[in-house]
């Protein structure tokens, strides 16, 4: 795939999860934190402000931060057995 086009689909990816989370802060069906959280992490490999607010957010909640890295091991364990099919 395409560098360009890989980054803009990541940013474009980053900024929905991102407005889920705002509709989702209003609306009982969905998510909100949990869409901000994702979207910020998505976010925060290509701005350096997202990843200050998950660093901030890391040094509050210290249990939340434990679930973000389980998380993210996760999903990184995915996408190499994806890339590896």
């Amino acid at each position: 795939m395409n560098p360009k086009r890989k980054r803009w689909l990541i940013l474009a990816a980053g900024w929905g999860f991102i407005l889920l989370g705002i509709v989702g802060l209003f609306l009982p069906v969905l998510q909100g934190i949990l869409f901000l959280l994702v979207g910020l992490m998505i976010l925060s490999a290509e701005y350096v402000w997202a990843h200050k607010v998950l660093t901030k957010l890391r040094d509050h909640f210290p249990k939340l931060a434990a679930r973000i890295d389980e998380a993210s091991e996760k999903g990184r364990a995915f996408m190499r057995r994806t890339q590896a099919d």
